[in-house]
């Protein structure tokens, strides 16, 4: 017996349109289980949409340019009855991106960005000379578009919607609004890079940017606009450290998960932060307040064909250091497929970028607003450091933290490096 099943877009973390992409199936097709059936994308998130059934395609109701949201139904399946009876839904996978921001913008310099006190978000606040304390009509999913272009709904005054409702093109006008208006000074005035045609000097390809590495640039763009950055560079003595991880290692059966320093680096920063309370936390939209965290996640930085994600360790503080290796090797290796959830990506309080298997001695982050701080580790090398005596040989880790100088004094940060030093070079201070 035979059963039509259907495939829909499931629940993908609140996003309301979803770009479809590439669509991989057509009638006819015989797909399997969590096989790929289309590519689908949005301002935060690039996923494979896999089957949740095997069996023939029968009919397909979408195609590339459309937008769907969850439950949008994909295809219809024709499985047999007892293939329908073991089938379970698969989630989609996903890569998430920095924070969406407006992608045509007419003179993009004139928009500022303002931390936002959501975690791993980073929004534009647009401010309007009108002000008012009325409450806004809007239904649920125009907030969220308003917040995700950074629009402050009781800002605007009326809607073109049925008794005043707020709708999507009363946001998008009020954006245009703004921009035409040049009513937000940071940023202003800022020319951009001309035009060049570069095919009198040779012949040239044009290779057009993914929406990720777009949307990554643009964040990176406006975090460099808005945050006062200083970068502190230190070299911490790993080698005990390193003695220390090589004979755990050596202890481990043959198989099994090996600890790499990158473990203890979280930890080391951790203990630093719980000491340093500024540098887990977040400046508030207006700038007036400073958000402190209680938990401790950690942002790691995890180079994939796709680009640059972030998955995030979880409650570092309550963790051991193999249960981190554990995690890590995990969302590092979802990362790499393309199988990173949206909450995987979320809830970040400072990030760690590391060179360290590359190369380099010394390089300059960018803060992953709204946190305030991160960190960038480069390759580990043998120096001969004076002790008072004589030269010894020492396993020297450079260090560079970058942090947002409106929160973090320059005083502060040196100090807050020197404990991450002295917990990396005396690994017994995480005891304390």
């Amino acid at each position: 017996m035979t059963n039509l099943c259907e495939i829909r877009v499931p629940d993908v973390g609140n996003v309301a349109e979803i770009d479809v992409v590439e669509v991989l199936i057509k009638p006819g097709d015989v797909v399997e289980l969590e096989q790929t059936v289309a590519t689908l994308e949005t301002d935060k998130a690039s996923m494979d949409l896999p089957s949740s059934s095997s069996g023939t395609i029968q009919e397909v109701y979408i195609k590339p340019g459309d937008k769907v949201s969850e439950g949008t139904l994909i295809a219809t399946v024709l499985v047999s009855t007892e293939a329908a009876n073991i089938t379970e839904p698969v989630q989609p996978v996903a890569i998430v991106v920095e924070t969406p921001v407006v992608e045509k913008a007419p003179e993009p310099a004139k928009l500022s960005a303002k931390l936002a006190p959501e975690p791993q978000q980073t929004l534009l606040t647009l401010q309007n000379a009108n002000t008012t304390t009325a409450k806004a009509h809007a239904s649920p999913s125009v907030r969220l578009f308003a917040r995700e272009l950074g629009v402050d709904v009781t800002k605007i005054n009326t809607g073109s919607g049925r008794k005043g409702r707020i709708l999507k093109d009363d946001v998008k006008n009020f954006v245009k609004k703004i921009i035409t208006e040049g009513s937000v000074a940071t940023g202003a005035g800022i020319p951009s890079i001309p035009t060049v045609d570069f095919s009198p000097f040779g012949e040239t390809e044009t290779l057009k940017l993914s929406k990720i590495k777009r949307l990554t640039g643009q964040n990176l763009t406006r975090v460099w606009l808005n945050l006062p950055m200083v970068t502190y560079h230190e070299e911490a003595d790993i080698t005990d450290m390193e003695a220390f991880r090589n004979t755990l290692n050596a202890e481990k059966a043959k198989g099994e998960l090996k600890i790499t320093g990158l473990m203890f680096i979280v930890k080391a920063l951790v203990a630093a932060m719980q000491q340093f309370p500024s540098f887990n936390a977040s400046l508030s939209a207006d700038g007036e307040s400073l958000i402190l965290k209680k938990y401790f996640n950690i942002g790691i930085a995890v180079d994939t064909p796709n680009g640059l994600v972030v998955p995030v360790l979880k409650n570092v503080n309550n963790k051991s250091i193999n249960e981190l290796a554990s995690e890590l090797a995990e969302k590092s290796e979802k990362a790499r497929l393309g199988k990173l959830l949206p909450g995987d990506m979320q809830g970040g309080c400072m990030t760690i970028s590391s060179l360290g298997g590359i190369g380099g001695t010394a390089f300059t982050p960018i803060v992953n607003a709204p946190e305030v701080a991160i960190l960038g580790v480069t390759r580990a090398k043998m120096q001969p450091v004076w002790n008072g005596k004589e030269f010894l040989p020492r396993l020297m880790l450079p260090l560079d933290l970058t942090y947002d100088h409106r929160v973090i004094d320059g005083a502060e940060g040196a100090r807050f490096m020197a404990t991450v030093k002295q917990n990396l070079s005396d690994i017994r201070r995480l005891l304390l």
